[in-house]
């Protein structure tokens, strides 16, 4: 048995997807959902899907190894960040290296690093007039938005998108092709 735990911070869409997508697959378990906001609609969709979750603050996260002793006790085969947006302490990446996997909503290297996410990826790429944009799977390192790429998908853009237009094509590429890759990095 396979075991993922998926770290959000916002509504949980994409958390939704990736339990959906897994919940015939009886090699694969959804562990727990964690969250960093106790207001974050993530935690509503996780009571609806009878899927374990947990709030934690900063305290927990970086200043002692509550969240990391919790992960080792749970073990998972992957920890997936899908539109989690603290960076992830050092301690976690040492403890579980090629393993956690993060979702970006844009062409990495561009369009990266602190700051760089949801509507802020999209108007700067509406403001450099790109062609295109997409999405980028990688593992996660000590550095926002640099470790290893995995997978990238790309989506044209024409002068025409507005940057809530480039947000949903993105959207389409999240809920389509995040869950596939997530299943290729589980079976090797």
């Amino acid at each position: 048995m396979k075991r993922i735990v998926l770290f959000a911070s916002g509504s949980g869409s994409n958390v939704e997807n990736i339990v959906h997508y897994f919940q015939d697959n009886s090699e694969v378990t959804i562990a727990t959902v964690f969250t960093n906001k106790s207001d974050a609609k993530v935690l509503e969709r996780c009571n609806r899907l009878k899927i374990s979750s947990l709030y934690f603050n900063k305290t927990s996260f970086y200043d002692n190894d509550c969240i990391l002793d919790i992960l080792k006790g749970i073990n998972p085969d992957l920890i997936i960040l899908a539109g989690f947006l603290w960076k992830i302490p050092e301690k976690l990446v040492k403890n579980f290296p090629n393993k956690i996997v993060n979702i970006h909503p844009a062409l990495l290297p561009k369009y990266g690093g602190k700051g760089m996410y949801g509507m802020n990826v999209h108007n700067a790429v509406k403001d450099n007039n790109e062609q295109e944009t997409g999405i980028t799977i990688h593992f996660v390192n000590e550095n926002y938005d640099e470790g290893a790429i995995i997978s990238q998908i790309k989506t044209k853009i024409t002068p025409e998108d507005t940057p809530e237009d480039i947000a949903k094509k993105i959207h389409e590429l999240e809920y389509e092709h995040f869950p596939k890759v997530i299943a290729q990095i589980l079976h090797g």
